[in-house]
């Protein structure tokens, strides 16, 4: 079976939610994330505004994929693409996919009394991350050291976690350790940790605020442990939604550096010719078309299979596909400034930045290609 025949498999929706969220988002991104502001955020402690952060929390993005039960609108995962498209267009700095992620793990995996505990103040603002990745870095995410022992109705946990994104403002962590010899996730809320408990990571997108989570002496109540026989499926519908969303990030920010390359092409000019009559650079931007179109259809045939049988094979094509064709336009984006290219003060480099440090979040392109081979060739 090729990758062709799996992509005409199920045709490519685009409902009128996912048209009404693109347009709300593309207007709302533009306005509060200009480069200049972008800028300005990588110098922060935080990283984000959180006065747009309770903008997107009114516009009821953080609740779009959660039931009404819950204060939710129950839109469904294919209607946050968009959304995490277009920030990834703008460079749009705030908790959302971490916080998204952490919900849909409750979601997916918590009693209905944690559900009603913690879901309802997600939609309301409250602030989640996750803490999956150890210092192996392993992209199974079943491969876990940190510990979590019980003394009666006490969970004492130890290890440490990397990656945490939003960690300093997150309200919740959803937490993996090991129990009994088996995978299990906890949920800490912030007063749990201890004081020295986060330590800031330096990464190469300093978009992002990533953290140094240690649990070592954390103590939580086991009522906080989410079901046992849940874990497995939690953490694949985990694994599918996070190359999701960074899937579609990076396709709103190759659109980004696209517009970067075209813009320069056509201003600057070299002998008394604009560069970009020049073969040499045409051709290169010609590829980054190419695999911007192939990444978006991807991207959009994942979210529309997502609750069919296909939706593996359908996202790891769009994670494979997205890493590559990303950071090929953010490297020729950068090869084509000339020397300027190479300084900090040219924008190609912040979305090569994001390119690069998504390809290793749950898998770059080999790994995904790895994992497609048995589910395409069986």
């Amino acid at each position: 079976m090729s990758e062709d025949s799996n992509i005409k498999s199920a045709p490519i929706s685009f409902n009128d939610e996912q048209v009404m969220l693109l347009d709300t988002a593309m207007s709302f991104c533009r306005e509060k994330s200009s480069v200049a502001r972008v800028r300005d955020l990588l110098l922060s402690d935080s990283g984000y505004d959180a006065g747009i952060w309770q903008e997107i929390v009114a516009l009821g993005w953080t609740g779009i994929a959660i039931p009404e039960e819950f204060g939710g609108s129950e839109l469904g995962v294919n209607a946050l693409v968009p959304i995490a498209e277009t920030m990834g267009r703008f460079l749009l700095t705030t908790p959302f996919i971490s916080t998204t992620l952490a919900s849909q793990m409750i979601l997916q995996g918590a009693s209905e009394e944690q559900k009603t505990r913690w879901l309802p103040g997600i939609c309301e603002g409250l602030i989640a991350s996750i803490a999956i990745t150890e210092d192996e870095g392993s992209w199974d995410l079943e491969d876990i050291r940190c510990k979590a022992i019980a003394h009666e109705d006490v969970l004492h946990l130890s290890g440490s976690k990397t990656f945490v994104f939003d960690a300093r403002k997150a309200d919740i962590f959803v937490v993996s350790v090991m129990y009994e010899g088996m995978p299990a996730l906890v949920v800490l809320e912030k007063d749990q940790l201890n004081e020295n408990a986060l330590r800031r990571e330096v990464i190469i997108d300093e978009t992002r605020r990533s953290f140094r989570l240690t649990l070592d002496g954390v103590q939580v109540k086991t009522r906080n442990m989410l079901p046992a026989g849940n874990t497995i499926s939690t953490l694949a519908h985990l694994n599918m939604l996070a190359n999701l969303l960074l899937s579609a990030e990076l396709a709103g920010g190759t659109a980004a550096v696209l517009n970067v390359v075209i813009e320069y092409l056509t201003t600057r000019k070299q002998f008394d010719r604009l560069i970009g009559s020049y073969q040499s650079l045409k051709h290169p931007t010609v590829e980054i078309l190419l695999g911007l179109e192939s990444m978006r259809s991807l991207v959009y045939h994942a979210a529309t299979v997502w609750d069919e049988q296909q939706r593996e094979v359908a996202v790891r094509m769009a994670k494979a596909q997205a890493c590559e064709a990303a950071i090929f336009a953010g490297d020729r984006a950068v090869q084509f400034h000339g020397g300027f290219g190479f300084t900090y003060e040219c924008d190609a480099q912040l979305y090569l930045r994001r390119a690069l440090c998504s390809q290793l979040l749950f898998g770059d392109a080999a790994h995904h290609r790895k994992h497609l081979a048995p589910l395409l060739l069986s």
